[in-house]
């Protein structure tokens, strides 16, 4: 028997804040920019920042076909094991509403810190959460770098928040609130904020939490609150004899939001396949981040890291091919927005075409941002034939509603600019390699 708490009568009370917020990431990432080429500061590459933001569509994007997993097991913990039965109408803006507001808030910012800490603790969640820290840079798009596969094993961390009998909207509401905060941290531009430093996360010891330094690393895992690392002893301060290096020792050397996603887990399993022992092949994936099999790690070494020699993945592209990347993310973004409303309005089944669509395009970008020589002969299959097909078959579908001859046109002129713009991307000297 559930003991229940506020009155019987629920309402809706879902605040989607995550897409109100948007608008305001993309402001806030812009006048980054702006700031960092008046102030000189290198902060941002292109192939890097649309890397990152190439994770986080495709995060965004495959979520769409992965969230229902940890809803469904939420939806069951609370309906047959929650131990008070918390009305939703209690979470009000009248003071007592505000403290279980604020309430709810700190219990999802402690499990928060108990997943993130293990997300870099134990070798197959670090596999998922590694995807965040693979960026050598550090900035706003750094924020928008997410992985894919958080679904595997996220959710177990806020089971208990059910158990105590939150609702579901409410959780929903304060993990935004806390994404939200977790975003304007990932800046260089801010320095040390004094007291703040010590109470809650800041730019300055999230920097250190990004770091791939000694002394830095697996420290500072708090959300919105530093206490927790202050708490349970994980807590480092940013030290000026220390500037810190950006990014894991074990480099993803690849702009492939794929690969992003697919690294660790790939590493993990050369070496769980390659060990005798069976404890060893279970022991790779859940014991402590870079444990290997002791017959292993004699028979395949790995090189140890050495930050004194330590240079950034940054192959060399044009400022025309930079240019044209930027100019079809911009027409991606577009393409994210659209998604998002479909998703939203007919569900996960009506956006796999476009999400396909997509997902080509980002491909794409890491083959141009690393030079590759198939990057042009990709892109014109993607304008000439994978563009047209899915389109088609989004037609045949009804997921757009217009007529074939208006999506054939505006299909037709994409497909002509692109090549078009590529062609004089290509015409340039210095792409002859």
């Amino acid at each position: 028997m559930r003991l229940a708490i506020g009155p019987t009568k629920t309402r809706n009370s879902n605040m989607d804040l995550l897409a109100l917020a948007v608008p305001f990431f993309i402001l806030l990432l812009l006048i980054e920019i702006a700031v960092d080429r008046w102030r000189g500061s290198g902060h941002y590459r292109t192939n890097d920042a649309v890397n990152s933001m190439s994770a986080g569509t495709l995060s965004t994007t495959f979520g769409y076909f992965t969230n229902l997993l940890p809803i469904i097991i939420y939806g069951y913990v609370l309906q047959n094991f929650a131990i008070f039965d918390i009305d939703l109408a209690v979470f009000d803006t009248s003071p007592r509403g505000l403290l279980f507001w604020l309430a709810a808030l700190l219990a999802w910012d402690f499990c928060y810190y108990w997943f993130h800490r293990c997300s870099h603790e134990v070798s197959i969640l670090w596999a998922s959460h590694s995807v965040h820290h693979q960026s050598e840079d550090y900035n706003l798009s750094t924020a928008l770098r997410q992985t894919s596969t958080g679904f595997l094993f996220g959710w177990i961390f806020y089971l208990p928040l059910f158990l105590i009998g939150l609702p579901l909207e409410v959780v929903v509401t304060v993990n935004a609130v806390d994404l939200i905060y977790q975003y304007w941290v990932h800046t260089q531009h801010i320095h040390k904020l004094g007291w703040f430093d010590r109470v809650f996360v800041s730019p300055s010891n999230h920097r250190v939490h990004h770091a791939q330094n000694q002394i830095y690393i697996d420290r500072n895992y708090g959300g919105i609150l530093a206490l927790w690392d202050r708490i349970f002893g994980s807590f480092q301060e940013e030290l000026d004899e220390e500037p810190v290096v950006f990014g894991v020792r074990k480099p993803l050397q690849s702009w492939n939001p794929f690969w992003a996603n697919l690294q660790v887990y790939n590493y993990l399993w050369f070496d769980a396949i390659r060990t005798r022992r069976w404890r060893d092949k279970l022991g790779v994936w859940v014991r402590r981040t870079g444990w290997r099999p002791e017959d292993v790690a004699t028979r395949y070494p790995k090189q140890k890291t050495d930050l004194g020699r330590f240079r950034k993945f940054d192959p060399e592209t044009t400022p025309a091919i930079r240019r044209y990347v930027i100019a079809q993310f911009t027409v991606g973004v577009i393409g994210i927005v659209w998604i998002g409303v479909l998703y939203a309005e007919r569900g996960a089944r009506a956006a796999l075409l476009p999400c396909l669509l997509l997902w080509v395009m980002l491909y794409s970008f890491g083959l141009f941002s690393e030079h590759d020589a198939k990057a042009v002969r990709f892109e014109a299959v993607r304008l000439l034939l994978i563009v047209p097909l899915i389109v088609i078959a989004m037609s045949a579908n009804q997921i757009v509603d217009a007529p074939m001859r208006v999506l054939a046109s505006y299909t037709a002129l994409y497909s002509f600019v692109s090549l078009a713009a590529l062609w004089a991307a290509g015409k340039k000297p210095e792409l002859a390699t």
